[in-house]
């Protein structure tokens, strides 16, 4: 496969348009040498990615750009360590084990994504009651660790049936029996591409961060790629009396236009976000003009600065052929340039970055989801200003 060396060539376009850097796009390219990239240019985007070999090195140099206090991940990384069956298994199982083993790698802060474990484990299988909220404060405390958030519950009614709310303020009270200052779900406030109908979320979300404000929470929303989409919002109507065509605002960026800065928080999933900037670069403007819009994450969280509490650090390597322009790996071992990252958005004692890999566990290798935690602990723990 011939790679060219001129920034105005083929590679360059190429790599700039995924934010990657020469050196690391040439490494990616050398090991997939049989294997053709083609992609769009989409135009040169922020500089937002990094060799892999230059992350985790440099040990001793520099401050930390992730303090340790702030070092966190998902549980969702490890969900198929607290679902297993400690009865049938030499490694760590369950809640307990689990946050033991975490602590172990350096580990301060958790994020739930549910609290549900292996019925053999301590406590049994399901903890989201009070009795188990205060079962699992007790072994974060033994171990160190710190609850930050969980992807858990938002009701789907709207205008809130009592049952909802009911539900939502439980979920409030066990979130503060697990110190948590934050609450959040991992799906996008509406997947519609329709302005009118981010309005009526924004409404929504606005209660309900109103109540989770009273509780003494921050309520977030985690999202993917999607919603760092262009917003339909004018031009021609289709036959349902719907807009075509986009002013050029993404759906999340109006999101937080139309919600209370003071109640309504987002958490941005880094990778997701670098999706998007592969995916999303071009809108049909309100005159039906084509018009190029390169999706800057780390501006957006500039811009809205506290609103952006929370971060899952995932990492990924390049992949021209799926569609999304990168695929996932333990955090660290890619492209994606987290010192920059971290460096431009600032606020380091304030942000909780939380390590996540959607496919670390493997029916062949049950430690490896463990194993990525610890990897991605090193690198976070690593980088440096």
């Amino acid at each position: 496969m011939t790679v060219y060396n001129d920034e105005s060539g083929t590679d360059g376009a190429l790599r700039r348009s995924l934010g990657v850097s020469r050196r690391s796009f040439l490494s990616t390219c050398t090991a997939a040498a049989a294997t053709a990239i083609a992609a769009p240019v989409i135009g040169a985007s922020p500089a937002f990615a990094q060799p892999a070999s230059h992350k985790g090195h440099d040990h001793g140099h520099g401050q930390d750009l992730v303090p340790a206090a702030k070092r966190g991940i998902i549980l969702y990384t490890v969900r198929d360590a607290t679902g297993r069956d400690p009865l049938s298994s030499n490694l760590p199982s369950g809640f307990r084990e689990v946050f033991k083993e975490l602590a172990r790698y350096g580990y301060k802060q958790v994020e739930f994504a549910g609290y549900g474990q292996h019925a053999n484990a301590p406590g049994g299988s399901n903890l989201e009651t009070v009795e188990g909220a205060k079962l699992l404060r007790s072994w974060l405390d033994d171990y160190g660790l710190r609850a930050q958030g969980n992807h858990g519950f938002i009701p789907s009614s709207w205008p809130l049936n009592q049952a909802d709310l009911d539900q939502f303020k439980r979920t409030l009270e066990i979130a503060n029996i697990l110190g948590m200052d934050h609450m959040g779900t991992g799906g996008d406030p509406t997947g519609s591409a329709y302005r009118a109908d981010w309005d009526v979320a924004a409404d929504k979300w606005n209660a309900l961060g109103k109540i989770a404000h009273r509780a003494g929470i921050k309520l977030y929303t985690h999202n993917h790629d999607a919603a760092y989409g262009f917003l339909l919002d004018g031009g021609p109507l289709d036959a349902q009396g719907r807009p075509t065509r986009s002013s050029g605002i993404r759906k999340l960026e109006y999101f937080l236009k139309v919600t209370d800065p003071k109640t309504v928080w987002l958490e941005m999933d880094i990778f997701w976000a670098h999706v998007a900037q592969y995916k999303f670069h071009t809108y049909t403007a309100h005159d039906g003009s084509q018009r190029e819009n390169i999706f800057d994450p780390a501006a957006l969280v500039r811009r809205n600065n506290k609103r952006y509490p929370l971060f899952h650090a995932k990492d990924g390597v390049v992949n021209t052929t799926s569609g999304q322009g990168y695929d996932m790996v333990p955090f660290g071992t890619g492209v994606i340039d987290y010192r920059t990252f971290f460096s431009r958005v600032g606020e380091k004692n304030y942000r909780n970055p939380m390590v996540e890999q959607d496919n670390a566990p493997s029916s062949t290798d049950l430690a490896q989801s463990l194993n990525h935690a610890r990897i991605g602990y090193d690198n976070l723990a690593a980088l440096r200003k």
